[in-house]
């Protein structure tokens, strides 16, 4: 099978090379490496091609490389994000094990050598606390089918991403949610996860970066859940809204039960200091795989920031009659 490696980005930049030379040093032969910025700029590597596509969102960028594309499989590709070795290989055998899988991702894990803050916001998404039941999009975890995946790791059949009309959407982020919901709900086909599908992805480093990418998530789940409640109307995207409004209610009435005397309010303060003690020690017990002693106290503020910008915004989402990016 002939791979077409799709890398959107607005311009050139040092991660963007990084990602093409670790793809240029793919051992699998039948490759190409299709880059689409906003404009045209000379590489040096002939197998690059670049391809233009003037500003617009990543979704139409991939569409517009998927038209020019050669290749029988479509592997998209963030540009700060860069494959290991064999990563082509592991999923093209799920794809040949498999005619009805049309869609392999695989994890997208923090590189060995990220800076202090980057490391930090990889072991925030890392920790089991804040990802829960998606934590094997970071980590490597066993092989699974699923049918929502991010697409800085998402390798499809060339002939199903024609047939759905490419990513079609005006969202991002949230553009391989859409995919992928296609794929599964209106055509049947299976979406393969396996953790031999790696690529290492630099991480947005705390706090500010990495809260307003954990806000413009939030909010495009929360619309989703109306938009397509299939994959997004699920608990444990609502998890991060249920712990900040239980912790406000809580902490409200534990302010009230301080200068109001009656048993009443007595229930209602030993039930804030349990919320607040499980809380805490299940957030502290979830920051440990930072070992060293100032990563996991980073972590710890990492993980209950990223709960409250979450929750806060997620229901924004939630409000909104429409975000800005939809026509």
């Amino acid at each position: 099978m002939k791979v077409s490696v799709l890398i959107a980005v607005k311009r050139y930049n040092e991660r963007l090379e990084e990602c093409l030379a670790h793809c240029l040093r793919l051992t699998y032969g039948d490759v190409e490496i299709l880059v689409l910025p906003d404009e045209a700029f000379d590489h040096a590597d002939a197998r690059v091609r670049v391809i233009p596509t003037g500003p617009c969102l990543p979704a139409k960028k991939r569409d517009r490389g998927a038209q020019q594309a050669r290749g029988e499989i479509l592997a998209f590709l963030d540009d700060d994000a860069y494959p290991a070795e064999g990563w082509l290989e592991s999923a093209l055998e799920i794809f040949e094990g498999d005619p009805q899988v049309a869609a392999v991702g695989g994890p997208a894990v923090t590189p060995p050598d990220e800076p202090f803050w980057r490391k930090a916001g990889g072991l925030v998404y890392e920790s089991l606390v804040l990802s829960g039941i998606y934590r094997y999009r970071y980590l490597q975890r066993r092989r699974r089918e699923t049918d929502d995946h991010p697409s800085c790791n998402l390798l499809v059949r060339k002939d199903v991403f024609s047939k759905l009309g490419g990513f079609d959407t005006v969202f991002w982020p949230g553009e391989d949610t859409v995919l992928c919901l296609k794929i599964v709900k209106e055509l049947g086909l299976k979406i393969v996860y396996d953790p031999r599908v790696l690529v290492y992805h630099h991480r947005r480093p705390l706090f500010g970066p990495h809260l307003r990418q954990i806000a413009n998530y939030a909010t495009h789940r929360g619309y989703f859940v109306k938009r397509h409640p299939q994959t997004s109307r699920r608990w444990p995207y609502f998890m991060p809204t249920f712990l900040t409004v239980s912790f406000v209610a809580f902490l409200l009435v534990f302010l009230v039960s301080l200068f109001v005397r009656g048993r009443l309010f007595l229930p209602a303060y030993f039930f804030f200091l349990a919320f607040l003690g499980t809380y805490v020690l299940a957030v502290f017990l979830g920051s440990l795989h930072g070992r060293r002693p100032a990563l996991v106290a980073v972590t710890i503020l990492g993980i209950v920031t990223s709960h409250l910008t979450y929750g806060l915004c997620f229901v924004r989402g939630l409000l909104v009659p429409r975000l800005k990016e939809e026509i």
